[in-house]
């Protein structure tokens, strides 16, 4: 899947959260419908089959429950691609990354080979299952770690065990760390931890410049990998550094600097960074520190200011606004607008956004920010993922096209507004804005509700005094996993959660229907068939 991801450290995001966040992007020409779901463990199955890889997997008897963002259509299988699990556990699964012939010459894909021939004939050759994508990994991964270090661990030994058919980059978070995994060839892996202080931008291209492989292969206290890749590396030459004991650098090493990935990766990589640190360097012109076609733009830089979940919406929303390269801007020419692949593309299918907030007690610290379709015309709002179930508007996806879901109404929308952009322009932001603004109403509504459960008859003064101190820095409930996993089962603040998810939902369906309203609307008065003498 052609995806981008941002990552943003807990001392580089507004509130000390840790913020892992990723597009969803279909393939070329296609569109997959997504439900946003809450799977208990009695409804994770405990023999997993791929439908790509036709590769079975036996799974563990005690999963945690967890949501995800599943296809509506399930006949590439499930796709889940994000959710928290009840440890409070975030992942992110998958962005494609690109690799090289020599990676692949010395590690193939293990890919699904159908049977050859009749059964009981000569020259008949059984098929082959294929290793693990993105279709399998949030489903076999997340129900089972309780913290980012265990996700790491959990996928890099399936990985090893089974192989996977593609290159992926994945990522897990919690209160306290962020890790991203990259995969290298068929069995081989690599994971980094994202700096506190920093945030790191991935757009479809294998992204970790630097890797400490004495760390990864010792303590782990910042880098992990596959037990046996310092010998991959130097059997296979892999290691491209002219000096001796330069720091080892994966992108050299495993990626690629294909022409296209100047044309499809790297300037995503350019935009970003350039919004969120706008003065460290110069974007812009032939003396720019870097262009949009750099090969060295960083994996992880510190910000100029905290990053918000609106600069997190806006970058992976963005079309180069402000360039010449904006297909719905005025600079530049019919060339430049076409030039670079947007981030906010048609085909997008879902975007969240995960938040671990160390100031909220366990049993609500989580959020997980929505959005379904092309970003440029949605919007992102917030869900409790610790609940039982979730809205009908979120969950009830069909393959129909209607605009009683979530995810249809805003590709009935984006489709209206992408060619009329400027005349649309100002009821998307306002819309944007306002429902923006009733989300992060309704995250401190429901903080202060489950606040004042705690408290039983406390006063509205100590109930407030109580939900400024858990906006102190630090953990304000720091628990072991299994503890963690007994305070989000609790019922009380799950009927609270599922509360406020609902309010959420009916609140954006209604911002939603005025928006489809108005933009139709518009778009109707500009139909060429418009004639303007007045009816009688």
């Amino acid at each position: 899947m052609a995806c981008t991801t941002i990552l943003v450290g807990k001392d580089a995001s507004y509130d000390g959260s840790t913020i892992i966040a990723r597009n969803e992007d279909s393939a070329n020409g296609e569109f997959n419908p997504k439900r946003f779901i809450v799977v208990k463990p009695s409804e994770q199955p405990r023999t997993y089959t791929s439908v790509i890889s036709h590769l079975t997997i036996d799974l563990p008897d005690d999963p945690l429950q967890y949501t995800a963002v599943p296809n509506a259509d399930l006949k590439e299988g499930v796709w889940g691609e994000a959710g928290v699990n009840e440890a409070n556990v975030a992942m992110s699964a998958t962005e494609t990354l690109t690799t090289n012939e020599r990676v692949l010459g010395a590690d193939p894909f293990v890919e699904y080979a159908p049977a050859k021939g009749r059964e009981g004939e000569e020259g008949y050759e059984p098929a082959a299952p294929g290793g693990i994508g993105e279709e399998d990994f949030l489903t076999i991964v997340l129900p089972y770690v309780k913290t980012a270090r265990e996700g790491v661990r959990r996928l890099g030994a399936l990985l090893e065990q089974y192989g996977t058919y593609e290159m992926n980059g994945v990522a897990f978070s919690d209160v306290n760390e962020i890790w991203w995994l990259e995969t290298v060839g068929g069995h081989h892996w690599i994971a980094k931890r994202v700096p506190d202080e920093a945030y790191v931008t991935m757009p479809n291209q294998l992204g970790i410049d630097e890797f400490d492989l004495e760390d990864a292969l010792g303590d782990q206290k910042e880098h992990m990998c596959s037990a046996d890749l310092a010998e991959f590396i130097e059997s296979n030459h892999l290691d491209l550094a002219v000096e001796s004991g330069s720091p080892f650098a994966p992108r050299d090493a495993f990626g690629s600097h294909s022409d296209s990935d100047h044309v499809y990766n790297t300037p995503r990589a350019w935009y970003m960074q350039r919004f969120l640190n706008p003065y460290d360097e110069m974007w812009d012109g032939q003396d720019a520190d870097h262009r949009p076609t750099s090969d060295d733009i960083p994996w992880a830089r510190q910000p100029e200011r905290k990053v918000t979940i609106e600069d997190v919406k806006y970058v992976l929303s963005s079309h180069y606004q402000g360039t010449p390269f904006d297909p719905y801007g005025q600079l530049g020419d019919d060339r430049t607008r076409h030039l670079y692949r947007p981030i906010g593309i048609n085909r997008q299918s879902q975007l969240s956004v995960m938040q671990i907030r160390p100031y909220r007690p366990q049993a609500s610290r989580a959020i997980q920010w929505l959005a379904y379709g092309s970003n440029p015309f949605n919007t992102l709002v917030p869900f409790f993922p610790n609940v039982d179930s979730t809205p009908a508007y979120l969950e009830n996806t069909t393959t129909r096209v209607t605009t009683e879901n979530f995810y249809w109404e805003n590709r009935v929308i984006a489709a209206l507004c992408d060619g009329a952009f400027r005349s649309t322009a100002n009821a998307v932001e306002r819309y944007q804005e306002k429902t923006g603004a009733m989300g992060h109403r309704l995250v401190a509504a429901t903080d202060e509700q489950v606040a004042r459960l705690d408290l039983g008859d406390a006063s509205p003064e100590a109930v407030a005094d109580e939900f400024d101190a858990d906006n102190a820095n630090g953990d304000v409930e720091p628990m072991e996993p299994d503890a963690v996993i007994a305070a989000t089962r609790n019922a009380e603040v799950r009927a609270i959660l599922a509360a406020a998810n609902q309010t959420m939902a009916d609140q954006l369906k209604e911002e939603t229907d005025k928006l489809l309203d108005s933009v139709l609307y518009t778009r109707s008065m500009e139909m060429k068939n418009g004639f303007h003498m007045s009816d009688f």
